[in-house]
């Protein structure tokens, strides 16, 4: 889990799950990012979801692993509810995505905790995200891109406000993040499909 989230010199695109506009700027910035990242659509999207099943609050990850599972099977997605990408494991997936796909571009996925207006906020920024700090566990930066999600309040006793995180609203941002991936994602393919078909040229 990406438990705080500090202020740096990065583009945000950030919404209440509740907005009426926060699934389309969510998905729309993702598609962004692919395309700023690769703009001829040759790299493979990987996507790694990262957290645990046995915390409420820190399953925003596998959550969203899981449905993309659903969503989009032939996709490379680690971190699900079944197998779940945490901090025990974080390093040896990265390394396994690193000598199987090097030419992954990777979308990392984590809850994060701040402060108690930001509860409920989606948020997609540029560069890579450092998992673990509020816990103070040295876990490997991860991603070109990332998205993440606020699913309640930091700076106190955070183990166990992660075990006191409502599941309704962590399952809601989930649902929400796993759908913009697969719309963004889908469109990305489109971009390969069209930039396949005029080599050399811009769609």
């Amino acid at each position: 889990m990406q438990l705080q989230i500090n202020p740096v010199e990065v583009e945000t695109v950030s919404f209440h799950y509740d907005d009426p506009h926060c699934f389309n700027r969510i998905y729309q910035s993702i598609y962004n990012n692919l395309v700023e990242n690769d703009p001829k659509a040759s790299r493979e999207p990987v996507y790694v979801c990262i957290g645990t099943d046995r915390a409420t609050g820190d399953c925003l990850g596998p959550l969203v692993g899981s449905r993309l599972k659903s969503l989009l099977p032939s996709a490379q997605v680690f971190g699900t509810l079944e197998e779940p990408a945490h901090a025990v494991n974080l390093a040896e997936t990265l390394d396994t995505i690193k000598s199987k796909i090097p030419q992954a571009l990777i979308i990392a996925i984590d809850a994060c905790l701040g402060k108690p207006d930001r509860i409920g906020f989606i948020n997609v920024k540029k560069g890579s995200l450092q998992p673990g700090t509020a816990l103070n566990k040295q876990l490997p930066a991860v991603g070109d891109f990332h998205v993440s999600a606020v699913v309640n309040v930091g700076g106190v006793l955070d183990h166990l406000v992660l075990q006191n995180t409502r599941l309704y609203v962590v399952y809601r941002m989930a649902e929400l993040i796993a759908e913009g991936l697969t719309v963004a994602h889908l469109q990305y393919l489109r971009l390969r499909e069209r930039t396949a078909s005029y080599p050399g040229k811009m769609p």
